[in-house]
């Protein structure tokens, strides 16, 4: 097998989780996206990206567009982490939304990560509430399914990480 590194950005620990999934099932190399040396990527024949999906951005891509030349000629996908039940019409958003930019065609994965508002930081639980908020003053019947979600799980605490999500991507990978 090739020689595989996983770059992660994890603010509340899902993609971390996930990125150490990966190590478990790959026996490649894990570092948090922020403290790897770009420089040392032409180590590897792989590489995964991974991190939370906020507001529609997920949270890796300004490392990865400032690195992207270091990607050129190696096998990558980005793995995205988000509260939301997998919908392919808000993942095709999400790529629109962050991969437009850049020079690389890479594939987008997904995994449903945790949702907990009394570990969020001050600006994330209000940003929660006030689109909360905005939720509850339309038709249910309009909402997507993040909408629907976000809604039930109001207050409560939940993960939803499982190792099942990462498949497509190891397929990919191997």
């Amino acid at each position: 097998m090739n020689k595989i590194v996983v770059l992660y950005k994890s603010k509340y620990g899902a993609a971390k989780t996930y990125a150490n999934w990966i190590k478990e099932a790959l026996c490649c190399d894990v570092f948090e996206i922020e403290q790897y040396d770009w420089e040392r990527t032409d180590r590897y024949d792989c590489v995964v990206i991974a991190g939370g999906i906020y507001a529609g951005g997920i949270s890796a891509v300004k490392a990865l567009k400032k690195n992207a030349e270091a990607l050129a000629g190696k096998k990558a996908a980005l793995f995205a982490v988000g509260a939301s039940p997998l919908d392919e019409k808000a993942l095709e958003q999400i790529k629109e939304q962050n991969l437009k930019q850049l020079s690389l065609d890479l594939p987008l994965f997904y995994g449903r990560g945790v949702y907990d508002e009394s570990k969020m930081n001050f600006k994330d639980r209000t940003l929660c509430k006030l689109l909360k908020k905005a939720l509850r003053k339309k038709d249910p019947q309009t909402f997507d399914p993040w909408m629907k979600e976000l809604l039930e799980f109001d207050g409560q605490s939940c993960d939803w990480t499982d190792p099942v999500y990462l498949e497509p991507l190891l397929d990919y990978i191997r």
